[in-house]
């Protein structure tokens, strides 16, 4: 029973001192933030706003050039193909040019000169001429589009600077 009685008296001296704090803390008034940690609080979030919007036109300024770039890669493959194929083109007239100059050099070796292995040589020239003229064509049109963004980012920074 004593236990008892020393557990009532312990939780009587705890209620008396939640009351004593609790009566302190109402004769101390309605406590909330103060002026200055509203102030720092609304500086804060205009900073987390400014700071989301800043993303925002980031985000949306990479999205704009990822695409940008995306179809310069595009257009590099196609022009890169396009000379593939002016190439492959080359490459077979330089070899029915070289069948028709083999073919003309035995004829001429043999004494007699045949003159529709002069015009098939001289077929196989003109289409060497041809392919090697397209192969040049791609072959400047890709550099040239290689080099473009170097022009204009070089005609853009004396805007800058006048600016």
């Amino acid at each position: 029973m004593s236990d008892i009685e020393e557990l009532q008296r312990r939780i009587t001296a705890a209620l008396d001192q939640v009351a004593y704090g609790v009566e302190k803390l109402s004769s101390a008034g309605p406590t909330g933030p103060d002026a200055e940690t509203l102030s720092a609080l609304e500086d804060e979030r205009t900073a987390n706003a400014q700071l989301q919007e800043r993303v925002r036109s980031l985000r949306k300024k990479a999205e704009s050039e990822t695409t940008a770039l995306s179809a310069q890669l595009e257009e590099g493959s196609a022009r890169a193909a396009q000379l593939d194929i002016e190439l492959q083109r080359l490459r077979r007239a330089i070899d029915q040019l070289t069948e028709a100059c083999h073919a003309l050099r035995e004829a001429n070796s043999e004494g007699v000169g045949e003159p529709h292995l002069i015009n098939k040589a001289m077929l196989a020239e003109l289409e060497g001429l041809r392919a090697a003229r397209a192969a040049d064509v791609a072959e400047a049109s890709a550099i040239l589009a290689n080099l473009q963004p170097l022009v204009d980012a070089a005609g853009a920074a004396p805007q800058q600077e006048d600016a």
